[in-house]
């Protein structure tokens, strides 16, 4: 970012292309402080930054907190007394006291690999829940814009090509629902050559059932993919409620993401009480007066 850069324009350009930042503003002064209400600092994952809130030791410590924010998308309220320590080099004798609000400008990116009927249902809730969507599918009859209408972008090649090529920044969820236990393995072994590589998602979950997980951890071990990695796969993914219908997976999916998102907990330990419910059974005898024998 240049010196000329305006940090609001800045702050929509970011949030349009899910790039992950975090904006320090000065919310309230006392006394004699480097800085003044409203001035502010906006910080991008990768270190850069734009604007100042005064400069000096406070600003290093404000920087700290805004990579912190960007990393577990939380809000502070800083607060720093000030004295000459501050700014010795500085001739002034501060003795105010100064606030700054950090907050994450981030917008959650969702990746859904598969396009199927759950895809849809998930990518249409996932955007009404604030998440930048982005449906990819080796089928490009399926990943299209005119069937994933809420999506950012869709995107039709193979999965590993797809893996290879997309951002995995702080503010990346990936949830893995294909077609079949082959292509999810593709996409779990293209995922786990990034994690080797140090790009590492904020939540990766995948549908199905612990049977299915089973067998395809026990390929992709084969594979030579690492339990250090399969720990990370959340599966069964979403918050346990029973849910059966594509629409009722897909609540539940994104309930989840919400967790991981505000609360920094995934769901796991809803599935833990998890009781197989037995269809209702009933049994009734009736008198055999009237019926005729043949």
């Amino acid at each position: 970012m240049s010196g000329s850069d305006d940090v609001f324009e800045t702050v929509v350009r970011l949030r349009r292309e899910g790039i992950p930042a975090a904006l320090a503003t000065i919310v309230g002064t006392r006394g004699s402080t480097p800085g003044r209400t409203t001035m502010r600092l906006l910080v991008l994952e990768d270190g850069t930054f734009l604007g100042t809130v005064g400069g000096g030791c406070l600003e290093a410590e404000v920087y700290e907190a805004a990579l912190a924010v960007i990393a577990d998308e939380q809000p502070r309220t800083l607060t720093f007394r000030l004295t000459e320590k501050h700014s010795p080099d500085s001739g002034l004798m501060c003795g105010g006291e100064v606030t700054i609000f950090v907050e994450p400008v981030t917008t959650p990116a969702l990746w859904i690999f598969g396009a199927g009927h759950v895809s849809k249902a998930l990518c249409q809730v996932a955007a009404l829940a604030g998440f930048r969507v982005t449906v990819a599918d080796d089928r490009p009859a399926f990943a299209s814009r005119e069937r994933f209408a809420e999506a950012s972008e869709t995107v039709a090649c193979s999965y590993a090509e797809a893996i290879a090529a997309m951002p995995i920044r702080a503010n990346t969820y990936c949830v893995v629902v294909t077609r079949g236990h082959k292509e999810d393995g593709l996409v779990l072994e293209a995922l786990a050559r990034r994690w080797q590589q140090g790009s590492k998602p904020k939540f990766l979950g995948m549908i199905g059932s612990r049977t299915k997980q089973a067998v395809l951890f026990r390929h992709l071990r084969q594979l030579g993919i690492g339990d250090d990695f399969l720990a990370t796969v959340r599966t069964p993914m979403g918050v346990h409620v029973g849910a059966r219908s594509h629409e009722e997976i897909a609540v539940s999916v994104v309930a989840e993401l919400i967790s991981v998102r505000r609360l920094g907990i995934d769901q796991a330990n809803s599935w833990d009480s998890k009781q197989k419910q037995q269809p209702l059974q009933q049994t009734r005898e009736l008198p055999i007066t009237g019926c005729e024998s043949a």
